[in-house]
């Protein structure tokens, strides 16, 4: 599960994302001068708004870069005061729930969720969040309809997130064939996004479509300079079994080398490719 919220945090649209480029230090820098500027009882600085959303804004996107940082007990001070500030503020709900997703304190999470839900049903990034929650929460079928509900707002910029995320949700449910349909969804919006060629790769295989397996593991390859052992394995088993032994040996000995201890390891010894 840790894993997948890793890449789930990476999929949710960042009010920090404003600021590439800029420093971790540097963006709380600004942030916290700006809040205090916010915060104080005289008369505003010019250009700095002084409203409970503004503050309740600033509150979050520390929030949002603490939690990046992995500094989980101070993200989660700063998203309390931002529903301190503004308890109607959406976002600090839906980033408050992927933080106790990410401390595994489930009935938070939903409930946090549900709160931003609430205050923004129309939001995108809050029905793609509360929907990977569900899905994690052994409610697959459900979570698809939040990906739907995501997906219906032509504006929404990132619509890969959901459709990779109903990919996933789809493959709990035993579903590989909507699972190939939203995958496919989704590296036609984002052709970067190699966890859904990963997932490709494997349903390929599993139908025993070297060829096309092959074309997606490539393509997964040529963008991670640290492939996973889930991945390697795939491509070792894909390889042997299209005799590519090229690819078999180069990728049998990545495999080894980088992880040795691994699950994937004693299944290439023992030989168990199908």
């Amino acid at each position: 599960m840790k894993r997948w919220l890793i890449i789930a945090f990476w999929l949710v649209g960042s009010p920090l994302s404003a600021h590439a480029g800029l420093t971790d230090t540097l963006i709380l820098s600004t942030f916290t001068n700006h809040l205090a500027a916010a915060d104080t009882d005289s008369t505003p600085t010019e250009g700095v708004p002084s409203s409970p959303t503004y503050r309740a804004q600033v509150h979050t996107e520390l929030g949002v870069a603490y939690f990046s940082r992995g500094q989980l007990s101070i993200a989660l001070q700063e998203l309390n005061e931002a529903i301190s500030a503004d308890s109607s503020y959406a976002p600090a709900y839906n980033v408050l729930g992927l933080l106790y997703m990410q401390l595994q304190e489930s009935d938070k999470a939903r409930r946090s969720f549900e709160r931003a839900i609430s205050l923004a049903r129309n939001d995108s990034e809050v029905q793609n969040n509360y929907g990977w929650f569900l899905c994690q929460a052994g409610q697959p079928k459900e979570a698809i309809e939040h990906f739907k509900q995501a997906l219906k707002n032509p504006l929404y910029a990132t619509p890969e997130k959901p459709n990779f995320n109903a990919g996933i949700c789809s493959m709990k449910l035993g579903d590989e064939a909507a699972a190939e349909e939203y995958f496919n969804k989704a590296i036609k919006l984002q052709p970067r996004m190699a966890p859904a060629l990963y997932y490709l790769g494997e349903i390929s295989f599993k139908r025993s479509d070297y060829a096309q397996a092959k074309a997606y593991i490539d393509r997964y390859m040529q963008l991670m300079l640290e492939p996973s052992a889930e991945a390697l394995w795939l491509a070792v088993r894909i390889a042997h079994l299209s005799g590519d032994r090229q690819a078999d040996a180069q990728y049998n000995f990545m495999l080894r080398k980088r992880y040795p201890d691994s699950k994937e390891v004693q299944l290439l010894r023992e030989g168990r490719y199908e």
